[in-house]
């Protein structure tokens, strides 16, 4: 295959994965939209200009559109609260649902796709602590502890964390103890002593310890996905305070967009080809759909921040009415609303030249 037709159909793909994304930012908005019984003119499939109107139903046009790569909502009234049935015209709460049903949707997909990734990976038992590797010349090798022996308890301490086999172990530098471990659903009862100068780079009993992996269906996957999703805005809430703090650089920091996003995406391909190529055990496709997970998670934080333009920012402009029945006049916030979207435009510009010129690389 030449290198062109495979940029080609790289480039296909990435559209129909991050315009899925666009696609379900919309459809939150749209649900919600219904839900409060706000009219919606307008469902696009793609952007504008529009080829053709699909069907019509629970009076929205569904309609089909040139570029495809996402899609939009055009509901009733959206800035008019003279027009009623309209968004502008709804109460503020049923609004604020509106604009948050956007972004929550896209974490929601994140939810969704990391709890299909460790339906198929599995999840670690984070209760059981098993002996992933045993160092030569050891005194867990001297003792007779084994790759895959599971700890149960130490002097008679039950063992249920990492956290908690470290602190035994420290506890008793230099003095015999009594480990016993399940082999083979046999209790096996070793005697240890950890060393109290072990050699650099090692442990006092010379171990690597790790969870072993258990399999979950998808229902059982789902609060996993919650704690990553969890994780990862995390992760993009403490980046300013890292940057800050000199503990990240300005390049892992950075901002991209859908010039650098298709690099990432290209790059994560790679990596799955190579992985299976090499016979990897791991289902085909999986660090694609971990990036595609992750990007969910990025595009609903990021339109909730409190932005002109952006969804969190025009949530700003409803906490008056919100809190002190007092509206902002609509044309006030078009105005900040279209200087935003300028800026936007002008910050697009820029990270998109520097996703060109300086393109990521994954390490």
């Amino acid at each position: 295959m030449s290198n062109v037709l495979v940029v080609v159909l790289r480039i296909i793909e990435f559209v129909i994965l991050f315009g899925f994304l666009l696609f379900t930012h919309e459809l939150g908005h749209f649900i919600i939209a219904r839900l409060s019984k706000i009219e919606v003119e307008e469902f696009g499939f793609g952007f504008p200009p529009k080829i053709c109107r699909l069907f019509r139903l629970w009076g929205t046009d569904f309609t089909l559109n040139a570029i495809p790569f996402g899609g939009f909502v055009r509901p009733k009234g959206e800035m008019d609260p003279t027009i009623p049935g309209g968004m502008g015209a709804a109460k503020p709460i049923a609004r604020l649902g509106v604009l948050l049903g956007g972004p929550l949707m896209n974490i929601l997909t994140g939810v969704i796709i990391f709890s299909i990734i460790f339906s198929q990976v599995g999840v670690s038992n984070q209760k059981i602590v098993q002996i992933m590797g045993v160092t030569e010349n050891s005194p867990a090798l001297i003792a007779g502890l084994q790759v895959g022996d599971i700890v149960k308890s130490i002097n008679g301490e039950p063992i249920n964390n990492m956290t908690k086999l470290s602190s035994m172990v420290y506890a008793n530098l230099g003095k015999e103890m009594q480990m016993v471990v399940l082999r083979n659903n046999e209790e096996i009862t070793l005697s240890v002593t950890p060393r109290t100068e072990p050699p650099e780079g090692e442990g006092p009993l010379g171990i690597t310890m790790g969870n072993p992996v258990k399999d979950v269906n998808w229902i059982e996957a789902v609060p996993y996905g919650f704690v990553m999703a969890y994780d990862q805005a995390k992760a993009l809430l403490e980046l300013p305070g890292q940057l800050i703090a000199g503990s990240i650089s300005p390049e892992q920091a950075r901002l991209v967009g859908p010039v650098g996003m298709f690099n990432i995406f290209s790059q994560t391909r790679d990596l799955d080809q190579e992985e299976q190529a090499a016979g990897s055990s791991q289902p085909a496709g999986l660090n694609s759909l971990y990036l595609l997970a992750v990007l969910a998670v990025a595009l609903g934080l990021t339109n909730l921040l409190p932005i002109p333009a952006l969804d969190g920012g025009r949530v700003l402009f409803l906490l008056p009415e919100l809190f002190f029945k007092k509206r902002i006049p609509p044309k006030y916030e078009n105005l900040v609303n279209l200087i935003g979207f300028s800026l936007l435009i002008v910050l697009m510009v820029y990270i998109t030249a520097q996703d060109i010129f300086n393109p990521i690389a994954l390490p």
